[in-house]
């Protein structure tokens, strides 16, 4: 080989490992919320906020109900909701949705069931699954002492935590098998947090002060 097509050869290599270098992650939007977005990136799922980078280093600009804007390198880039459809389907079934108005202290709260009893929700991103204090975990028969303890942060300091396994979740039309929850002991008379085992599992968008979840399929 000439020394001219060695550096070519030279040259061709570096640009093509400069583009793979510079390559977009792959970033499919599950939720939107204003300057808040539900993502999974390269498998991973994430919470992002606005200006706030992920372990991935792909920031989130903006967010409305419709579009996440984000920018990875430098480099910009919008995502919609993911409409993604399983192959297990000959066809689309239509998606049922739940619209749950804006509450006090800007929170959405709903009524919902967890193994067909009544509670009530507080919808929260930040929460990684559905938690609750332990009386609530008692009055709706949940066998939470045998489950995985670990210890939870709260407003008053460190608690013991355990885990448990729900075998259904509802919220309104959206029902749910075999979710994870986390059972708190603590005196909290809070509401029961609607986290990310179950809304991970729904696209999420905000219309004027209304949260709206999707079932994904």
């Amino acid at each position: 080989m000439t020394r001219r097509a060695e550096y070519i050869a030279a040259a061709s290599l570096l640009l093509l490992l400069s583009g793979a270098a510079h390559a977009l992650p792959d970033v499919q939007v599950n939720g939107l919320l204003p300057n808040q977005a539900v993502v999974t990136i390269d498998g991973q799922q994430r919470i992002l906020k606005a200006g706030k980078p992920s372990p991935e280093g792909v920031t989130l600009v903006s967010a409305d109900s419709k579009v996440a804007v984000l920018e990875w390198q430098g480099e910009r880039f919008e995502r919609s909701l993911s409409r993604q459809i399983t192959s297990n389907f000959s066809a689309p079934a239509e998606k049922k949705e739940v619209r749950i108005a804006r509450g006090h202290n800007d929170h959405y709260f709903t009524p919902g069931h967890i193994n067909g009893k009544l509670v009530n929700f507080m919808v929260d991103t930040g929460a990684f699954t559905i938690a609750m204090n332990h009386k609530e975990a008692d009055r709706l028969g949940l066998d939470w002492r045998g489950g995985r303890r670990f210890e939870a942060g709260t407003a008053g300091g460190g608690a013991a935590g355990y885990e448990v396994m729900l075998d259904t979740v509802s919220v309104g039309a959206i029902t749910l098998h075999n979710i994870k929850g986390a059972v708190i002991v603590a005196d909290s008379d809070s509401d029961i947090l609607l986290g990310m085992s179950f809304l991970s599992q729904t696209e999420m968008r905000e219309e004027n002060n209304t949260l709206v979840l999707r079932r994904k399929y």
